[in-house]
């Protein structure tokens, strides 16, 4: 009995990490080559326009540009500071001697011994601790944005409107890997209460992310940026 209930954290588990890691590989490999099917791509070229547009008339569009990319910062920066007191609270959690570590319900599936738990917890942590690594990384960029897109366009100057596009997409990349770390917290969080959740939750979150990553669309009104551009990365 107890090598069954190992049996399905071995197996279902990791299953349900395969499973999302292909489909964010698919998904990127979608966003390389067909750009204008996904959110990313589309979202990609919109930036680029942006870029330009707010660098050309800088004069007049500065304070909004400050405006919009603080509204990015401030939401970087939330995620940032919810990650980080996860991680506080898991830690205190893991040094403790409660019981709370202990399985809720002998019923549960899965194997309850004291290094499964460990690694429950531990896991939780990491991916918490990456995204906000992943978050403050993205702040930093998007900083680095609202000072270069605010300086005066010189033909001799190395900063042209591609280089602040390339910055502002790391930013933006960066912020969608932290974003995408914190989700998968969800299933490990349910980790605790059995390996079947673990899989029934990943499964359901690829549908979910799969119908919010994607355009379904005839595909007329294409957004491409202003070198003619489709790729976003």
């Amino acid at each position: 009995m107890e090598w069954k209930k190992c049996y399905l954290d071995v197996i279902l588990v990791p299953l349900g990490f395969v499973i999302s890691i292909g489909y964010h590989f698919w998904l990127w490999h979608k966003v390389r080559t067909q750009p204008h099917t996904t959110i990313i791509g589309i979202n990609g070229s919109g930036c680029r326009n942006w870029v330009r547009a707010m660098m050309k008339d800088n004069e007049k569009k500065n304070i909004l540009v400050v405006q919009s990319l603080r509204n990015i910062i401030m939401g970087s920066t939330l995620m940032a500071t919810t990650s980080i007191l996860l991680c506080c609270g898991l830690a205190a959690m893991i040094s403790s001697t409660y019981s709370v570590k202990k399985p809720l319900n002998d019923t549960i599936y899965g194997t309850h011994g004291e290094f499964i738990v460990a690694l429950k917890y531990v896991t939780l942590l990491t991916m918490f601790l990456f995204s906000f690594f992943s978050h403050t990384l993205s702040i930093r960029f998007i900083n680095q944005v609202t000072i270069l897109i605010n300086i005066p366009q010189d033909p001799m100057s190395l900063v042209t409107h591609e280089y602040v596009c390339e910055v502002l997409e790391k930013g933006f990349i960066l912020n969608n890997v932290g974003n995408r770390l914190f989700y998968t917290g969800l299933p490990i969080l349910l980790w605790i209460f059995g390996p079947v959740l673990v899989f029934l939750c990943s499964l359901t979150m690829v549908l979910v992310l799969y119908n919010l990553d994607f355009v379904f669309s005839s595909g007329k009104g294409k957004m491409v940026d202003v070198n003619g551009n489709n790729d976003f990365v």
